[in-house]
């Protein structure tokens, strides 16, 4: 058995499996975690098959994350009774009192303590009770982590560089659930990118909960995306969700050059009323918004410019919702992630009373859903003709290769040959289902 330092381990009886729920940190963080049972000798099974333990880390950013928790702790149990069943993550660190009253759970871990899960477990063996290993309290230093995520199965590789929030946006639980911003140190982040690239990942995608932020041994998240272009082996970088605020206009410049660095941004609007914005206290208005946007689709050619759209915040009226329609129509948006307001305790917008009928709510989000879907398929359409980079990923049982392009085009290719983690030049010439269609026009390793 591999273990993350590229070593071999004796073959454990002892079976683990891994469940995330939530973001790309999130699953950042659970391969490090997986990473960290690898190492002590268990072997790794896929979420759903038979298992000694099994690991959820948890969402709670929504009541709905934290229902399907829930579920998933039950689920466990339905299909291996006998499991070890350890819940870590955000809703472990803010809903420990919900979780302990779960039949079958065995471990909750906080925050603070969510890298050494493994070292929490002497055997494997259920509790009468569940274990609670927690604190209120989350370090605000700087980190390291000592392990490289275990990505067998994936093309790209999550590469967890920031934690934490300082800027309390009114909905948001965040900064109770993983404390206050922090940077792993310069050095630890690309210890593990050689490592992810020896294994073979050839796309790295930085996240954290505010990117943005990252400060860390005199570095900036563009002198980070610098560092690693210099990795050998290393085709591509990626950007996942970051705040608008905190985007400075020499990485919009660079990534508009670079040949490594992915034009695509993933840039949270959360509402286009500037009203609601305030109540939301977000650090931008519509204008400023909306003048970001632009920019970068003025600067970075072929860029894929992603977004976030909250419908049903306390005091969103008709107009604040058409104000937020009409923004995301008019801007060169690509697509945007509709969610539903969901209160979450000690958040500053639980003090507000006005809020939105679920009904209105839905409405609002069929219709943003609705728009998205139409500008996804307008950007897609716009590269008809063209020919794009694809790093491949898999082969789907319709028989095509999927992968996606620099700027995130979802690619199917018929071929014959293994394409399967390799980067090769497409042309494209339709768009179905989801994908934009094309045919090889030279493989590129």
């Amino acid at each position: 058995m591999r273990t993350t330092d590229g070593q071999t381990s004796p073959d454990n009886s002892m079976r683990a499996s891994f469940h995330t729920l939530g973001c790309r940190l999130n699953q950042a963080e659970t391969a490090s975690i997986s990473a960290t049972f690898v190492n002590r000798g268990y072997r790794i099974v896929d979420y759903g098959a038979d298992t000694d333990v099994c690991v959820i880390n948890t969402c709670s950013v929504t009541e709905g994350a934290e229902a399907k928790c829930r579920q998933a702790v039950r689920a466990v149990l339905r299909r291996s009774p006998n499991a070890y069943v350890v819940v870590t993550g955000c809703y472990a660190q803010v809903g420990k009192e919900a979780l302990q009253g779960i039949d079958g759970l065995d471990l909750i871990v906080g925050t603070a303590h969510k890298m050494q899960v493994v070292d929490l477990i002497d055997a494997p063996q259920k509790e009468d009770a569940p274990r609670v290993v927690h604190t209120t309290k989350i370090a605000r230093d700087d980190f390291s982590l000592d392990v490289i995520g275990n990505y067998s199965d994936h093309t790209r590789a999550n590469l967890k560089i920031q934690d934490g929030c300082n800027f309390a946006c009114a909905f948001c639980i965040i900064p109770f659930s993983r404390g206050g911003a922090r940077s792993r140190k310069f050095p630890d982040i690309l210890r593990e990118a050689r490592g992810l690239v020896a294994r073979g990942h050839r796309e790295i995608v930085l996240t954290g909960v505010n990117l943005g932020t990252y400060s860390g041994d005199g570095y900036d998240l563009l002198q980070v995306i610098q560092a690693l272009e210099d990795v050998d082996g290393l085709d591509r970088i990626r950007i996942s969700s970051i705040e608008p605020t905190t985007i400075p206009e020499a990485l919009v410049d660079w990534m508009g050059t670079s040949s490594k660095l992915c034009p695509y941004l993933h840039v949270p609007m959360q509402s286009g009323d500037d009203d609601v914005l305030q109540r939301m206290k977000r650090r931008y208005t519509r204008a400023d918004f909306a003048s970001f946007i632009e920019r970068v689709a003025e600067r970075v050619p072929h860029v894929c410019l992603g977004t976030d759209a909250m419908v049903g915040f306390p005091g969103e009226d008709e107009a604040a919702f058409a104000n937020t329609r009409l923004l995301l129509a008019d801007l060169p948006l690509a697509y945007c992630h509709v969610f539903s307001y969901s209160g979450r305790p000690h958040t500053y917008a639980q003090r507000y009373m006005d809020p939105v009928p679920p009904a209105a709510m839905q409405a609002r989000s069929r219709i943003l859903r609705e728009l998205s879907a139409r500008k996804k398929a307008a950007f897609y359409r716009g590269f008809m003709g063209r020919t794009v980079r694809v790093l491949f990923e898999r082969l789907e049982n319709s028989g095509s290769y999927i992968g996606f392009s620099d700027n995130y085009l979802k690619v199917g290719v018929k071929a014959s040959e293994d394409l399967s983690n390799r980067m090769a030049l497409v042309r494209l010439h339709d768009v179905s289902g989801g994908l934009a269609i094309g045919e090889m026009v030279s493989s590129t390793g």
